[in-house]
């Protein structure tokens, strides 16, 4: 009945004259279909999880009070819904460049017998052997799981070598800037935050259990279902002793971080994220950032809709439970099926509001959280109609998080409309200064302005006038003579090869656009130093 369920729903997408209209020439990418549907998307929203629908399909969902399975095994959150104004803008996009009619919108009717195709497919056939089946039998039939194991890519941006030490200390990161060329990494030092042996975990003590070689859908073993009873339990003391389980169970054990990541766990533990009781929701965010240290659990916690939860954590939660949402954010953030969804979702305000927090630990992990969201097209052009770019150049010119600050602006610096809000707010008479009185606290700060001027000059006509006006060459010519790193000089090199050029229209070499054109800051290359190394993402276990 399940294979029948699914052929009825292509029949009926097939046989829907609104839907049908005009078959593309080219098939579009998967990202512009709905995966109810199954059509081109006219009205695409994002859902709390991350995935984007065709907004209608939600409603006929929501209606029918069905809740789908996609393809991966996840189920979508449908509670918050945002229109995704990148995906619509592309479908159009590709519409007008091949030709495609854009798609109309789709007839309720139709997607109503779509879904209940799928809630039949989805239902499961009655015992043969027992067709007298009692109701209370058919319940717990329909109660018995089947959600397959999720393996998910590694994220292109994740730490290479894995380290497996948890000690707070230092580490070395660098930034690659370019491609093909030379790179020239943008070097700051990375402090793991938020460990202290004085937290509120250690109110409770427990005994950690081998976890290691079990089946995440398999059943939960006696001290899992204790767990999650605890954390579903109405009582407040329990769900504290609950979250303080689990994050002690998840600091130092990677097989407990991969096999504590079901739906099982996850969703009373969302439930913990929101409460307003403070340890309660300390421990459960703390709980949350250790299993988002492993690579194959990011993209599964932000489908499970935590991101609004830390969002609102950020906002308005205890100093400590801010710390732990902006290290959690920053942890999300590192794979790259993650980052639009949280920057739609509203993380770049509450994050960019984070900066000026009284916690370093916050202001740090808030920095590299931005940092990494804007690798992304969607999320710069959201941070620079959030006017962010003024507020960004005083923090580098009064020194705070200055190294961080300006690797932002650098990718801000990727886009046309961050380019032009820079120079809009002087930020190549910014820079010049700040190189010129030698104000910038490192070498590695150095290197990250002149990377951000580097970024400015791509294909501006304004940036010659306004380093002229700033007299950006003497300045330059020093960095690339006497006082630059390999790095700088390299730049430097290059932005003055650039100004003195022959001809306003022909000094954006080849080179010059392969750098910045292709997406800018591309990916990141980590060195990690000895004393304080740690898997993932320079964050630690909590």
């Amino acid at each position: 009945m399940g294979g029948n369920g699914k052929h009825r729903w292509r029949i009926s997408f097939h046989r829907n004259s609104k839907l049908e209209q005009q078959q593309p020439k080219h098939p579009p990418p998967n990202e512009f279909i709905c995966p109810i549907s199954g059509s081109l998307m006219s009205d695409p929203v994002v859902v709390a999880s991350g995935q984007t629908f065709e907004r209608l399909s939600i409603q006929v969902c929501n209606d029918l009070s069905f809740s789908p399975t996609l393809p991966d095994g996840t189920r979508p959150d449908f509670s918050t819904i945002i229109p995704n104004l990148n995906i619509r803008t592309s479908i159009q996009n590709w519409c007008r460049k091949t030709k495609t009619v854009h798609p109309p919108a789709p007839d309720y009717s139709s997607l109503e017998r779509i879904v209940k195709d799928a809630m039949a497919a989805a239902a499961p056939p009655p015992p043969p052997s027992e067709p007298d089946i009692r109701v209370s039998e058919k319940e717990l039939l329909k109660a018995v799981p089947d959600n397959p194991p999720v393996i998910f890519s590694h994220a292109a941006t994740e730490l290479g070598p894995r380290v497996n030490h948890f000690n707070s200390g230092s580490s070395e990161e660098s930034v690659v800037i370019g491609g093909a060329s030379p790179g020239t990494p943008l070097p700051f030092t990375v402090r793991p935050t938020c460990f202290s042996s004085s937290s509120s975990v250690s109110s409770v003590e427990i005994t950690e259990v081998e976890i290691q070689g079990q089946n995440p859908s398999g059943p939960l073993s006696e001290e899992e279902e204790k767990l999650v009873a605890k954390m579903k339990s109405n009582e407040v003391f329990e769900q504290e002793e609950g979250a303080i389980s689990l994050r002690n169970l998840t600091r130092s054990s990677e097989e407990a971080r991969v096999s504590l990541c079901t739906h099982r766990v996850l969703s009373p533990l969302r439930s913990l994220v929101a409460s307003r009781y403070g340890v309660v929701q300390v421990n459960a965010v703390a709980s949350l950032v250790n299993l988002s240290l492993e690579r194959q659990n990011k993209v599964r916690i932000v489908r499970s809709g935590f991101v609004p939860y830390l969002i609102d954590a950020l906002k308005g939660g205890s100093s400590e439970t801010q710390e732990h949402a902006a290290g959690a954010l920053f942890s999300l953030a590192l794979d790259d099926d993650n980052k639009m969804a949280i920057g739609v979702l509203g993380a770049l305000q509450p994050l960019m509001h984070a900066l000026r927090s009284e916690s370093e630990r916050t202001r740090h992990d808030s920095a590299l959280a931005l940092y990494h969201l804007t690798l992304v097209q969607s999320n710069r052009v959201k941070l620079v109609k959030l006017g962010v770019v003024p507020t960004l150049l005083s923090m580098v010119k009064s020194g705070t998080l200055a190294s961080r600050v300006l690797l932002i602006l650098c990718n801000l610096a990727v886009c046309m409309e961050g380019r032009t809000a820079m120079l809009d707010a002087d930020a190549v008479e910014c820079f010049v200064g700040l190189l010129r009185e030698n104000e910038l606290d490192s070498e590695s700060t150095r290197e990250n302005c002149v990377a951000a001027l580097y970024a400015l000059s791509h294909r501006s006509l304004r940036f010659k006038g306004l380093a002229r006006e700033a007299r950006a060459m003497e300045v330059l010519k020093e960095v690339a003579e006497v006082t630059g790193t390999e790095r700088a000089r390299e730049k430097a090199k290059r932005i003055l090869q650039m100004m003195r050029a022959a001809g306003d229209g022909d000094d954006d070499g080849s080179e010059h656009d392969g750098v910045l054109e292709s997406g800018g800051l591309t990916r990141m290359r980590y060195r990690v130093g000895g004393s304080g190394g740690r898997n993932n993402a320079n964050t630690t276990t909590f």
